[in-house]
C-alpha cells in the first residue's frame, strides 16, 4: 500500500498526539488505531499503516535487549538498567537474555545501536584484522 505525503503527515500528527511527556501512551495509540480501522474515510488504511510503523519504531527505540553469556546477578542487572536509562532517558524497558554463543561479556542493543563487548565479537575482529 502506497502512502502519499498527506497520509504520512496525518499519521505523524496522530502519533504526536499519542505522546505524553515524550513517551508513547499505549492506551491513546490503541484508541487511535481502533478508530482509524473503523473509519470509512478515504486513505484511513494508509494512515493506519504508517501510524503502526511509527509506533513500532518508537517501541524499538525504547527497548534495550541485553544479551550475556551467563545469567547476570541482580546487582549487575540493576547497574545495566540504570546505565541504559542514563544514556537513553527514562522510559526505556530492559530485557535480559542468556546467549551462550557470546562466550563471555555482553551485548546491548537499543533501537539500531549495538554495543558489543563480548569475547565472540573481539575474536571476530581479531580474525578480520589477520585477513
Amino acid at each position: 500500500m502506497k502512502t502519499n505525503r498527506r497520509d504520512r503527515r496525518d499519521a505523524r500528527r496522530l502519533f504526536r498526539a499519542c505522546l505524553a511527556g515524550g513517551l508513547l501512551d499505549e492506551d491513546r495509540a490503541r484508541l487511535v488505531a481502533t478508530r482509524l480501522a473503523e473509519a470509512h474515510r478515504r486513505g484511513s488504511l494508509a494512515i493506519l499503516s504508517h501510524f503502526r510503523r511509527l509506533v513500532s519504531l518508537d517501541r524499538t527505540a525504547h527497548h534495550a535487549l541485553v544479551q550475556s553469556a551467563m545469567a547476570l546477578p541482580a546487582d549487575i542487572e540493576a547497574g545495566v538498567r540504570s546505565s541504559v536509562e542514563s544514556v537513553y532517558g527514562p522510559g526505556v524497558s530492559t530485557s535480559f537474555e542468556v546467549y551462550p554463543a557470546l562466550i563471555a561479556g555482553m551485548r546491548v542493543k537499543v533501537g539500531s545501536d549495538v554495543y558489543d563487548g563480548s569475547v565472540r565479537a573481539a575474536l571476530a575482529g581479531l580474525a578480520e584484522r589477520f585477513r
